[in-house]
């Protein structure tokens, strides 16, 4: 796990993608971390191999896996039957499910309004993530505030679409970016 969080600070753009294409794109960039935004019961095992076959990290992002319940067995699913290195999710019972089972965690998280913001910390403590995932990131003034305020490593998501958004909200504090954006995913 270890060796994973660490692929999170060399590499600073993550691959979030969304179809079968994207996937492959991908997989031909430098991108070491994978965000599997799509898929089902039936290949999602598939879609992680096809990262693990490439010495990649795969995260599955159980809320987006159609089939996947929001219900901690989705969690136990992907552990047994799937060599995902992680989960997202938007749940935080999930989360802390995932952690229960060993496997790293990013808790996305939709910063809509200022009560959402104010609910991040509480979100955090609740269920210890790894990572937080706070979307859009292209809110760096939203990004530095909550680095100063949580213990846990920030991935900007969301809306993420050239190099100057890269470099926004990795000097406001973030460790690191998902874009489903293919022209960024070779940006650094």
């Amino acid at each position: 796990m270890k060796e994973c969080l660490d692929a999170f600070e060399r590499m600073p753009i993550i691959a979030a993608v969304k179809n079968e294409e994207q996937l492959e794109e991908a997989l031909k960039t430098e991108c070491s971390i994978f965000f599997l935004l799509f898929g089902d019961i039936c290949n999602i095992h598939e879609l992680v191999d096809r990262v693990k076959e490439k010495d990649r990290y795969a995260f599955v992002h159980l809320d987006l896996t159609t089939g996947l319940a929001g219900k901690e067995i989705a969690v136990d699913f992907v552990k047994k039957f799937t060599r995902a290195d992680g989960i997202i999710s938007t749940r935080p019972q999930l989360v802390k499910r995932a952690r229960v089972k060993g496997l790293l965690t990013v808790l996305r998280i939709f910063v809509i309004d200022s009560l959402a913001l104010d609910n991040i910390r509480k979100q955090v403590f609740t269920c210890d993530p790894d990572l937080v995932e706070l979307m859009p990131g292209v809110i760096p003034k939203i990004i530095k505030k909550v680095y100063k305020d949580i213990p846990v490593p920030i991935i900007a998501g969301g809306l993420i679409s050239d190099k100057e958004d890269i470099i926004n909200a990795l000097s406001a504090g973030a460790q690191c970016v998902s874009t489903t954006c293919e022209k960024v995913w070779s940006e650094l």
